[in-house]
């Protein structure tokens, strides 16, 4: 199954070429379009750097610790914007390289390793219900359940006796 793209791939040839061939400038075929500028610009510099296949659709991918490192050094070191960071090393959206950022800032080089995702595979035992111990229980242990299942039994009788009242009212009434 395909991922669903916003633009396909022959509107944003279409732009790039308005611009590398026509001489168009971005603003002006964003306007034309009715596009953000900003996305001229990236199409353009991925087209320049990659050719057709920089303007296709990329599935997600995961980045190594390492990658992502020498980007954040790249960028430091060279000076690079995000759109031009993310086009060097071919990643598909600046904001990506944002996290990256955000994430070594606050946690250093562990903020960069994967995180795990979706529901964890070992479920929470404290839900789980009271295993029965193999000693006896004491005579006031016993006293208490059988207590408690008195009382169970009290309420049951009480809201049946109430059940079979109302429905007798309910008999009355209709005759």
């Amino acid at each position: 199954m395909e991922r669903k793209v916003k633009y396909d791939y022959a509107f944003k040839l279409e732009c790039v070429k308005l611009v590398l061939e026509k001489h168009y400038s971005c603003n002006y075929v964003s306007t034309q379009k009715g596009l953000n500028e900003s996305n001229i610009r990236k199409w353009v510099g991925f087209y320049s750097q990659y050719g057709d296949i920089g303007l296709l659709p990329r599935k997600n991918r995961s980045y190594s610790v390492n990658f992502k490192l020498k980007v954040l050094k790249a960028i430091d070191k060279d000076l690079l914007s995000l759109r031009d960071s993310s086009i060097k090393f071919n990643i598909p959206d600046s904001g990506i390289i944002v996290k990256w950022k955000k994430d070594f800032a606050n946690f250093g080089l562990v903020g960069l390793h994967p995180k795990t995702r979706g529901k964890p595979k070992s479920m929470n035992t404290n839900k789980r219900k009271k295993r029965k111990s193999d000693k006896p229980l004491t005579r006031e242990e016993e006293l208490l359940l059988e207590n408690e299942a008195l009382r169970c039994e009290n309420e049951l009788l009480k809201k049946l006796q109430a059940l079979i009242q109302a429905e007798e009212k309910a008999r009355k009434r209709k005759p």
